[in-house]
């Protein structure tokens, strides 16, 4: 036994392994923010309105969502490895698919599918990395795995505006492809097969009431700004699906004992984790909603390049590892409630500095606020997961991660389509209090270069003259929207006094700093 034991060992090349599992989580993490910077170019080529666009994203994140509780069941019934592979090949072939959509309902399809086989990824690899390094080594394999984590975040902006600049925005999604195979053949080469224990088993039932009542709401919240909302059949029924699923998950999670429940309800009797998931459902909703705002508003209401915009908006996530790091050494010296009432609070300086843009915005306006909204989020991610995961018992924190990482997204999808609804809304609001000031009683008509510029005697005077007010009018909208998201991230600031201080700060920490 000893002799196969060491003979295992010895063939075990942790560097490969590391390398192809990181090269799988930089992938999952990177598609989160790639897209954004493409986003209006996306538009025009698909023949997307604003608020329809924003469904490339939402699609990936609800997805990603739903699949990720999955992740254990899975590989309880198929083997790790299996599982692993499986999800890599998916997620190549779906970025390929996306890549060569000719249509929204195309890329939207690609992109839910990227979401379902993208979802094991970070999860795995984090028990891969815990499985194959030895107690006193896991502590630098997690370091490791944070910092890959991180990478993709930071690096989406950057090489999503190159790739579309240099090349199309099709290879936002093409350059998954070759980096995806190399994650299939490293994790088939080197890392070992586990049996498939078949220990485990799903509540089909609960999860398949959840899925509905989530995807149902994602459907009503995207497509509710373009039938018109509750004029719409179609909105009625996503709203009575979503409605009935919920209330059939309550209920059968209420009646079910919890240890075969999909979801555990005792974890809602836990004042930490009930109050931290709370914080987190704003934190997705905050995090993901003004990333996706910023490279549309760049690009389409600034004419910013899209390589540009990418560069400007990439140091928002080295603020964000940055302050990670930091956070990290902190804790267990310095008060979790005061940590996270200073990085929200440096999160809704930074919103707050956003609701203050301009028509005239230079390069240092974009990245100052970024970077303060990256550090921000970073001083709330790392005290937020221990005090969260902190006072729950080492049996439910699997489910309980899982369950985190749900709401996060949850709240993510349910940003990006609530932001987007209301710069639809609040531009059309914005247009016309604006039309209603255009009068020749107004002084600005007596200057000569104007009554030329904006003769409304002539078609090209109006439009110009409308085009105008349509550019304010939409900024308006977005100065709305941070406003929104800078009185989110203070309301929330109460609930800290709720957390319980925790005694010590558990091994497994690293595992809800996603």
């Amino acid at each position: 036994m000893r002799r196969t034991e060491t003979f295992m060992t010895a063939r075990l090349n942790r560097p490969m392994i590391t390398i192809s599992i990181m090269l799988a989580t930089i992938l999952q993490t990177l598609d989160s923010t790639i897209a954004n910077v493409a986003l209006p170019h996306m538009q025009g080529s698909l023949s997307a309105s604003q608020d329809q666009i924003a469904w490339v994203l939402t699609a990936y994140i609800v997805a990603s969502a739903i699949a990720t509780p999955l992740t254990g069941f899975l590989c309880d019934r198929f083997g790790q490895k299996t599982v692993f592979l499986f999800s890599v090949a998916g997620f190549t072939l779906a970025s390929a698919l996306c890549g060569v959509s000719e249509s929204l309902g195309q890329i939207v399809a690609a992109r839910l599918l990227q979401g379902v086989f993208g979802a094991a990824f970070v999860p795995l690899s984090q028990v891969v990395l815990m499985d194959i390094n030895p107690r006193e080594k896991q502590g630098s394999a997690m370091a490791i795995w944070g910092m890959g984590v991180m990478v993709g975040p930071i690096l989406g902006p950057t090489l999503g505006g190159w790739l579309t600049d240099q090349y199309d925005w099709r290879w936002v999604f093409f350059i998954n492809v070759p980096v995806g195979m190399i994650a299939f053949y490293g994790i088939w080469r080197y890392i070992r097969p586990t049996p498939a224990e078949r220990r485990m088993q799903i509540d089909l039932f609960g999860f398949t009431t959840l899925s509905l009542a989530v995807g149902a709401l994602q459907m009503l919240l995207d497509r509710g700004q373009q039938n018109d909302w509750f004029s719409s059949t179609e909105t009625w029924v996503e709203l009575i699906v979503c409605g009935v699923a919920g209330t059939y998950f309550v209920a059968h999670t209420a009646l079910t004992p919890a240890e075969k429940s999909f979801f555990d309800y005792r974890l809602l009797k836990n004042r930490n984790y009930a109050t931290g998931t709370l914080f987190i459902f704003v934190v997705g909703l905050v995090m993901y909603a003004s990333r996706a705002l910023i490279p549309t508003m760049l690009e389409s209401l600034l004419d910013y390049p899209v390589a540009t915009t990418g560069l400007i908006t990439s140091p928002s996530g080295i603020g964000t590892m940055l302050a990670m790091l930091v956070a990290g050494r902190l804790i267990g010296k310095v008060s979790i409630r005061l940590m996270l009432t200073i990085g929200f609070m440096v999160l809704a300086i930074s919103l707050w500095q956003m609701s203050h843009y301009s028509l005239d915005l230079g390069v240092s306006d974009i990245i100052w606020p970024g970077v303060w909204q990256g550090l921000g989020l970073g001083l709330v991610f790392v005290p937020l997961s221990t005090s969260t995961f902190a006072t729950l018992s080492a049996s439910m924190r699997s489910q309980g991660t899982a369950i985190f990482s749900l709401v996060r997204n949850i709240g993510s999808s349910i940003g990006i389509s609530l932001v987007q609804f209301l710069l639809v809304r609040n531009t059309v609001v914005a247009h016309a209090s604006l039309t209603e000031s255009i009068n020749y009683a107004n002084p600005a008509w007596h200057d000569p270069a104007v009554a030329a510029a904006f003769n409304l005697h002539h078609p090209a005077g109006a439009a110009a003259l409308d085009a105008a007010i349509t550019q304010q009018a939409t900024m308006i909208a977005y100065l709305d929207d941070f406003w929104l998201m800078c009185i989110l991230s203070l309301a929330v600031l109460p609930l800290v006094l709720l957390l319980k201080p925790p005694q010590h700060v558990p091994a497994d920490t690293h595992a809800v700093i996603e």
